[in-house]
């Protein structure tokens, strides 16, 4: 696998997708352009036999009533997108390092993923389980494939010195930890408009340029620029493969979904119909698409934007023990869909 966001990171997607599916050979097969349909065989795994949720994502054990959220399967236009097979990707990814980063969005899909993976195995696997500092890792003994979730909210680094914490929009010193990994699939977004007592840090640094605050828009491409940079000079690409997840969207303002009036996603019991947002594509997503855009490495955009918009249904809502959420997402639910992208791309 590999190539750029518009050449060749799509083709190991497109070919895997058409392999499995109705359409014949050619350029038609675009995995996330399609519509949610109800499916019977849905969920893909029983969340009550999952122990890796975390329990603000624990949508039926935090009383949820409505279960038709779980049965909506991702249905691309031209072509179906492979249903997960726990012990190929396993034996496919064997003695590999996989490693998602970024924010609790982060978490969401590496929490389904252990779900994917953990519920289709025999009792008798040997998986274990280690946390470090900043590190969650199970290793699948039997195939020897670890899949760790290391948390990066800014991806960039927050250092503390005298002044207080600075957030340095030029600077990553996790690299080192990360580039030992096969697989990346990287995420940030949801820290960067944090104010008040929820703001990790308090001054941004550029070069020499320490500051108050800064537009939170320019200081996102900045550090997404940062990134990008790092894949460029750091990244091995014959022996790692990078993913970088797109926007991960909420649903607070029901104009976005032709419902005006509406201030959360509360009583959304059900997607969208067809495969248009009304809102449109966040401002934050087309600043990833620019900046993927231009990095030299091979990168794979995950372009789960659009296909999650339309899932105003799927998130913890007021089923979070914190109160409402319609930022995270239900697990199982539409980060299971996000793992069935990276199981294309992969397998």
């Amino acid at each position: 696998m590999g190539g750029g966001i518009g050449t060749r990171c799509w083709c190991a997607i497109i070919l895997f997708a058409l392999a499995s599916g109705p359409t014949t050979y050619g350029d038609e097969c675009d995995l996330y352009q399609g519509n949610w349909v109800y499916d019977e065989s849905y969920p893909l795994y029983d969340s009550s036999e999952c122990p890796h949720i975390r329990k603000e994502y624990d949508c039926i054990k935090n009383g949820r009533p409505d279960l038709n959220y779980l049965k909506f399967r991702w249905q691309p236009t031209n072509c179906n997108l492979p249903r997960f097979n726990a012990e190929e990707f396993l034996t496919k990814m064997s003695g590999k390092k996989i490693m998602y980063i970024g924010d609790s969005v982060s978490e969401n899909q590496w929490q389904s993923m252990m779900c994917l993976l953990r519920t289709s195995l025999p009792p008798q696997s040997i998986i274990n389980e280690h946390t470090a500092k900043s590190t969650t890792t199970v290793t699948f003994e039997d195939y020897g494939v670890s899949i760790s979730v290391f948390l990066s909210h800014y991806l960039v680094d927050i250092v503390e010195e005298d002044i207080g914490r600075v957030l340095k929009l030029d600077s990553i010193t996790n690299g080192d930890v990360w580039k030992e990994n096969d697989v990346l699939i990287f995420n940030t977004w949801l820290w960067w408009y944090r104010r008040g007592e929820k703001q990790p840090w308090d001054y941004i640094q550029i070069g020499t340029n320490i500051t108050k605050d800064m537009d939170r828009m320019v200081a996102f491409q900045e550090g997404l620029n940062t990134w990008a940079n790092w894949v460029n000079s750091e990244i091995d690409t014959e022996k790692t493969i990078v993913f970088f997840q797109g926007v991960s969207p909420s649903h607070y303002n029901g104009s976005d979904w032709n419902e005006p009036g509406v201030t959360n996603c509360a009583k959304e019991t059900l997607p969208m119909n067809g495969s248009t947002y009304p809102g449109g594509v966040p401002r934050a997503e087309m600043v990833v698409e620019k900046v993927l855009s231009g990095i030299t490495k091979p990168v794979s955009l995950l372009n789960i934007t659009r296909l999650s918009q339309l899932r105003k249904d799927a998130h913890p809502s007021t089923f979070n023990i914190f109160g409402m959420d319609c930022t995270h997402w239900c697990v199982a639910g539409l980060p299971d869909t996000w793992n069935l992208l990276l199981y294309a791309g992969l397998v």
